[in-house]
């Protein structure tokens, strides 16, 4: 398979704050961009977009489980089928879900190549916590 190169890729921010000196809605560029779409990707709940129903993950839903070493599983799964799936710009190399037994609180590691870009392997780590005990 041949080697697509891209230029460059661009989102839109989606605090919607404006640039001070244009007044334009500030602009992602690159490997941000992409990281603040793979982590709205996965913090996205199953059927919470409209008119797409398999897109999401049951990460939210998973803070109070009893078993989380078997959700952990279940997750890392979900989560690479979601990016690679939704997210053509990357390709995922690597997904690890920790449980925090005592706390209910999960820490998620992505690793992921960007698809046509020369930057090196990107590292996403983000902790989960439930907003109520």
């Amino acid at each position: 398979m041949p080697i697509s190169i891209s230029r460059s890729f661009r989102d839109i921010s989606l605090s919607f704050s404006r640039h001070p000196v244009t007044n334009d809605i500030f602009i992602l560029k690159n490997e941000d961009a992409i990281k603040k779409s793979v982590v709205n990707l996965v913090r996205t709940r199953i059927g919470e977009r409209f008119f797409n129903n398999l897109l999401g993950t049951s990460v939210d839903n998973s803070l109070f489980e009893l078993n989380q070493i078997e959700v952990s599983t279940i997750l890392d799964e979900e989560i690479k089928t979601v990016l690679s799936n939704f997210e053509p710009r990357i390709i995922v190399k690597d997904v690890m879900v920790e449980s925090m037994e005592d706390s209910h609180e999960l820490n998620i590691k992505i690793s992921y190549d960007i698809v046509g870009l020369p930057f090196p392997l990107q590292n996403i780590e983000f902790l989960l916590q439930p907003t109520r005990i």
